[in-house]
C-alpha cells in the first residue's frame, strides 16, 4: 500500500528530472541534511539507503545515462577537466578492485553508490554552476535545512543539559548517525556563512540573515563535541591565512615533509609523551580538546587506533587490490589484536568503518586506491589555488577560496573519520569540488573572450 501511495510522487519526480536537472539537484541538496536511513522506517529490511536523496540520485543517474546516449553530448570542458580525469581514475580502480573483491556484491553496490554521488553532485552540479551562477543557492539550500537539524538537535540536547557530552552522540538522530558526521558537515559550512556575513558584495539584509544562521551553525559545532571537527576548522583557518599571506607552496611542502621525518625519527619518544596524557573526553571544552592526544585511556582514541591498525594489517595482506571497496567493516574483525581491543570494540562492524578516509581505501582497494584518492585532493587544491590567484572577479575569488577552505576541513577530518559513503557529506564534498571546477572553466573562457574580442 505504501508503494502504491508513493507512485504519484515518484512519477512527479521523474518528470521533473527529465525536464529539469537543476530542480532535482536542489531537492537533493535541501533534503540531504534532513534525509533519514531506510532502517529507521523499516527495521530489518534487506538493504539500507537514505530517503529521499539516494533514490533521487539513482534516478538522476539513470536519466543522465539515457540523455547522454540519446543526445551524445555533454560539456567536454567538464568531462576533460583535470579533476574529472582524476575522478575517472579513482572510479576505474574502484571498479577493478570490485571485480577482484572478496565480496563482489558489496563492492559493486559501493561503486554504484559512489557513481550516483559523482554524477549528480559533481558532473551535473558543475554544469549547474556554469557561468558562475547558482553558487549561493546551492549553499543556502543545504545551510537552511542544516539549521533546522541544529535547532532540533539543540532542543533535544536541552532535555539532557547542553553540557552533557554523551547526549551529543544521539540527539542528532535520526538525521545523522552520530555527532562526528554532524560536526564534519557543520565545519564545512562555517566558512561559507562567515563569507556571506562579511563580504561587501552581499546586501545588508543578506549579511544579517547570514550572521543569524552562522550563529546557529557555530552553536551546533560547539555542541557537537566533535574534536575532529574543531581541529579541522583550526587547520582551515591556518590554510586561509597562508593563502592570504601568499606563502609559497614549496616551503609548506618542505615543512610538512620535515615534520613527518622528525615524527618517524622520534616516534618512540612522542608515543611515550602521549601515553602520559590521561585526560578523558569531557563536557569541559579544554579537557575535551586535550583528550585528543590521550592514547592511553580514552576509548574513542584507542578504538580509532584499533581500526587504523586493522586497516594497515589488511593492507599488508592484500597490498595491490585490497579486500574490495566497502568490505572493511565485514573483514576487519580477525585483524584486531586482543591488546588493541577497547570497551567499544566489536566484531560485527556496526560501529563504523576504518575511521579514516585514507586508510579505508588502502585496506579496501590497495595502494592505488589510496593514491587515486590523494590525487583527486592534490589536483583540487592545485586548481583552487591557481584559479584564486588568477581571478579578478571578487565574488568568484571569494567562492573559490571558501570552497577550498571548506574542503580542507573535510580533508583534515578524513584522517579521523570517513563519511563519503553518505549523502550528508557527499553533497558538500562533491558540490564544492564542482564549484571550483565550474569557476575555473568559466574564468578561463572569460579571459579568452577578453583577449580575443569579437
Amino acid at each position: 500500500m505504501m508503494v502504491v501511495n508513493a507512485l504519484p510522487f515518484v512519477l512527479a519526480i521523474l518528470l521533473v528530472v527529465i525536464f529539469s536537472f537543476d530542480k532535482i539537484i536542489y531537492l537533493i541538496v535541501f533534503f540531504a541534511p534532513l534525509s533519514i536511513p531506510l532502517h529507521e522506517i523499516m527495521p530489518g529490511f534487506g538493504f539500507d539507503m537514505y530517503l529521499p536523496t539516494e533514490p533521487l540520485l539513482f534516478g538522476l543517474l539513470i536519466i543522465f545515462i539515457l540523455k547522454i546516449l540519446h543526445d551524445k553530448n555533454f560539456d567536454r570542458k567538464i568531462l576533460l577537466h583535470p579533476i574529472s580525469l582524476t575522478i575517472y581514475l579513482n572510479l576505474f580502480w574502484i571498479l577493478l578492485t570490485g571485480l577482484t573483491s572478496t565480496m563482489p556484491v558489496v563492492s559493486i553496490k559501493f561503486l554504484l553508490s559512489r557513481t550516483w554521488f559523482v554524477v549528480g553532485l559533481y558532473f551535473l552540479t558543475t554544469k549547474l554552476f556554469s557561468d558562475g551562477k547558482n553558487l549561493e543557492k546551492y549553499v543556502w539550500l543545504y545551510a537552511i535545512a542544516l539549521s533546522i537539524v541544529v535547532l532540533y538537535s539543540t532542543y533535544r540536547h536541552l532535555g539532557y543539559g547542553l553540557w552533557d557530552k554523551q547526549a551529543a552522540h544521539f540527539v542528532v538522530s535520526p538525521f545523522f548517525n552520530d555527532h562526528t558526521s554532524y560536526g564534519a558537515v557543520l565545519a564545512m559550512f562555517l566558512p561559507f556563512l562567515v563569507m556571506f556575513s562579511v563580504n561587501s558584495f552581499f546586501t545588508r539584509k543578506l549579511k544579517l540573515i547570514s550572521l543569524g544562521v552562522l550563529g546557529i551553525i557555530f552553536m551546533g559545532l560547539i555542541l557537537s563535541y566533535s574534536r575532529a571537527a574543531w581541529l579541522s576548522v583550526i587547520v582551515g583557518i591556518g590554510v586561509w591565512g597562508m593563502i592570504k599571506l601568499k606563502i609559497r607552496f614549496k616551503p609548506i611542502l618542505i615543512t610538512f615533509v620535515s615534520v613527518v621525518i622528525l615524527f618517524l625519527l622520534f616516534q618512540s619518544q612522542i608515543v611515550m609523551k602521549l601515553e602520559q596524557n590521561s585526560e578523558q573526553s569531557s563536557a569541559n571544552f579544554m579537557t575535551h580538546i586535550s583528550s585528543m592526544s590521550n592514547i592511553t585511556t580514552d576509548a574513542s582514541n584507542l578504538e580509532r587506533i584499533n581500526r587504523w591498525s586493522c586497516a594497515i594489517r589488511m593492507f599488508a595482506d592484500k597490498p595491490v587490490f585490497g579486500y574490495g571497496p566497502g568490505t572493511y567493516m565485514f573483514k576487519y574483525a580477525p585483524y584486531q589484536l586482543s591488546k588493541d581491543r577497547t570497551i567499544i570494540s566489536t566484531n560485527s562492524g556496526d560501529g563504523g568503518n576504518a575511521h579514516s578516509e585514507y586508510l579505508g581505501p588502502l585496506a579496501e582497494s590497495g595502494v592505488f586506491g589510496l593514491l587515486t584518492f590523494l590525487l583527486i585532493i592534490g589536483v583540487v587544491i592545485y586548481t583552487a589555488v591557481n584559479t584564486y590567484t588568477r581571478l579578478k572577479d571578487t565574488r568568484l575569488k571569494s567562492f573559490v577560496l571558501t570552497a577550498l577552505i571548506s574542503l580542507i576541513t573535510y580533508y583534515i577530518h578524513g584522517f579521523l573519520n570517513n563519511f563519503l559513503d553518505t549523502d550528508k557529506l557527499s553533497v558538500p564534498f562533491w558540490g564544492f569540488t564542482a564549484m571550483i571546477v565550474a569557476i575555473d572553466i568559466y574564468s578561463r573562457q572569460d579571459e579568452k573572450a577578453q583577449k580575443n574580442p569579437a
